[in-house]
């Protein structure tokens, strides 16, 4: 298991953004968290096997089709431990 903190940039608040990452999330079983930061960037901490997490980031970097990304920071990072499933925070 591996866990990255991604943000995006974008228009990527007001359109659903952090719902159809939980969906997308809970599609590939991934456990983590997204939420809107007050910079109008979304961020979200995934974690999952390599096949789940390559597959979540290049979902990422386009989002559902109401949104515009226009960059994906990716960082490894280790948090220990990651709650099981995949929720929207605050």
């Amino acid at each position: 298991m591996k866990t990255y903190r991604v943000r995006i940039e974008g228009r990527v608040q007001g359109v659903g953004f952090r719902y159809y990452t939980q969906a997308e999330a809970n599609r590939l079983g991934i456990n983590g968290w997204v939420h809107n930061c007050e910079d109008g960037s979304v961020e979200t901490l995934i974690s999952g096997d390599d096949a789940q997490l390559n597959s979540m980031l290049r979902w990422l970097k386009h989002g559902p089709s109401s949104a515009i990304v226009s960059d994906t920071h990716v960082e490894p990072t280790t948090v220990d431990p990651v709650t099981p499933g995949f929720r929207i925070t605050s």
